[in-house]
């Protein structure tokens, strides 16, 4: 189910407040990306309703053989960033990628390029990389993604980091089932900020398990520690 605005500003401002983002520049971004995207030409690409889709994150564990071939029984693969790399060199085709431009341009445009779907998303300090990368993909392959209010083709799914939003995505298309391969929230090697934002991760996948009436195994032994202060919940 579509999280509307009006449920995710709340939440949003919350991780504003938390990390200090600028809401100004975050809609900057989001007007720089709808002048240098097209519509998208919308098309699910194997994520519809009935379906299971993998969520991959980038977490070493991804390269393991437990988490590839979980992925390869899934209906449909939803990729975060660099997990995208990871997969397809283990023979894993990605149906769906989304990212913040942060990490792996190239890779954007291969996908872009052979009509896999990437949904790009704005925020207050990528818009140098929206606009060497966006351009450079054909016409109706992008879907454009804020963390504001939407405007004309840019649209909000809900979700912070690539990891989450990719789940939101895979929700807001119908997905029957998620599953969640290459994720860890406790990652030692991560600096603060990261680690935070991981938090987040975490307390979105929280409330978008209550919203579906879910269980993603992805959370297990971690819910009853969870803060969920700031998330629109009963």
């Amino acid at each position: 189910m579509t999280v509307e605005f009006d449920e995710w500003e709340p939440v949003y401002e919350a991780i504003r407040s938390d990390f200090g983002y600028d809401r100004r520049a975050d809609e900057r971004a989001r007007d720089r990306l709808l002048d240098r995207s097209s519509p998208f030409q919308d098309r699910r690409n194997g994520i519809d309703p009935g379906t299971t889709v993998a969520v991959a994150g980038a977490a070493p564990s991804l390269a393991t053989e437990v988490a590839i071939e979980r992925a390869s029984s899934a209906d449909s693969v939803v990729a975060a960033s660099t997990a995208v790399d990871v997969l397809e060199e283990n023979g894993v085709t990605v149906d769906w990628m989304v990212t913040d431009l942060d990490k792996n341009p190239d890779t954007v445009i291969e996908l872009a390029t052979r009509s896999t779907p990437v949904a790009v998303h704005a925020h207050g300090d990528n818009v140098d990389a929206i606009d060497d990368v966006v351009p450079a993909c054909p016409q109706g392959s992008i879907l454009p993604t804020t963390q504001v209010r939407p405007r004309g083709h840019v649209v909000n799914v809900g979700g912070f980091t690539d990891g989450d939003r990719a789940a939101f995505l895979a929700d807001s298309f119908g997905a029957d089932e998620l599953v969640f391969v290459g994720w860890a929230f406790d990652d030692p090697s991560v600096d603060s900020v990261k680690a935070r934002k991981l938090a987040w991760a975490e307390r979105l996948l929280y409330w978008l398990e209550r919203r579906r009436g879910d269980h993603f195994d992805v959370l297990d032994g971690r819910r009853e520690t969870i803060d969920t202060d700031a998330l629109p919940i009963e």
